[in-house]
């Protein structure tokens, strides 16, 4: 079974980073044809796509969070992170990590959440 946990530091200041890592558990991040996704949602609004990574390590990103943002992977302990600089307080938001196929997402994380306040 296919499972996703995201991680992350809970609470961040304005203007720091922010690293969040989804550990996958039940597949290779490497193998087949899948994308690894990040997505978030801030508190009353709907999901925001924010950027993916393909098995082969591909980087895809949404262009108003491109300059914010980068996407890795630790292949060796089967996880893909998110580093998100600059933060701010609209920042703040519920973060998931997704698995998708053919515009399909399968598996989803339970996601984190992180608030941007001083």
């Amino acid at each position: 079974q296919v499972q996703l946990q995201e991680s992350g530091p809970g609470l961040v200041k304005p203007s720091q980073t922010v690293s969040l890592t989804c550990t996958v558990s039940g597949d290779s991040i490497t193998t087949n044809n899948y994308y690894w996704h990040w997505i978030r949602q801030p508190p009353g609004k709907g999901l925001e796509w924010m950027g993916a990574m393909s098995s082969s390590g591909s980087t895809f990103y949404s262009p108003s969070l491109k300059s914010q943002m980068s996407l890795s992977r630790v292949t060796g302990k089967n996880q893909f992170t998110l580093q998100l600089t600059s933060v701010a307080p609209e920042d703040t938001a519920v973060y998931y990590c997704a698995r998708e196929i053919t515009a399909r997402f399968e598996y989803w994380g339970q996601g984190t959440q992180v608030t941007v306040s001083s």
